[in-house]
């Protein structure tokens, strides 16, 4: 039984289906990008160098068709913002968040909308606020398409994503996110559900 969906997505252009680190995507399908490398699909054993990975996103910025633009400061707090009204207006309840530079990390409760309708919901909300911010053109996509949806099952799978949601920005050497629409978690479990 679901109890919850960690719910993760790139920003626009940050990992490519065919980045050299291996990716979640079964194909390449944008023919612009398929040169830049061979497709492996899952993470690769051996991890390539930074360099490597440098490169293949510096050739990306030729061909790939809006700029790559990673998420600064500016942008976190206002993707933030996007968040807690989408939460709101759509009654989500979200136990952690984290914000980063290239990817987006949440832990939401089982809800009437599935986990494609909450990346949907999220990723329209705050890029509208991007762009009413003055933060991203109109014609910016902001976000890859879509995302991954990992379902939680248990309480310990909850409890364990929301230490690792929380970890992710200081584990990268930025400090710990605090968001209004996070609460904490309180060991919700749906009529059924095993603990």
């Amino acid at each position: 039984m679901i109890v919850g969906h960690h719910l993760i997505w790139t920003a626009y252009g940050c990992w490519l289906p065919n980045d050299p680190r291996g990716s979640g995507s079964r194909e390449v399908h944008a023919e612009t990008i398929a040169g830049l490398g061979e497709h492996h699909y899952g993470r690769k054993a051996v991890q390539p160098s930074h360099q490597e990975i440098r490169q293949f996103y510096q050739d990306a910025r030729q061909v790939l068709k809006h700029p790559l633009l990673r998420l600064s400061e500016e942008d976190v707090v206002v993707i933030a913002a996007g968040f807690g009204r989408t939460i709101g207006e759509r009654r989500y309840t979200c136990y952690a968040c984290a914000i980063m530079p290239d990817h987006v990390h949440l832990l939401i409760r089982r809800h009437r909308d599935d986990g494609d309708q909450m990346i949907q919901a999220l990723q329209d909300g705050s890029r509208s606020a991007l762009i009413e911010a003055g933060r991203r053109r109109e014609d910016h996509p902001v976000w890859t398409k879509g995302g991954r949806k990992v379902f939680k099952n248990t309480r310990e799978q909850m409890e364990r994503t929301v230490r690792y949601v929380e970890d992710n920005p200081i584990e990268m050497g930025l400090p710990a996110q605090h968001w209004d629409f996070v609460r904490p978690y309180d060991g919700w479990l749906p009529a059924g559900a095993r603990k």
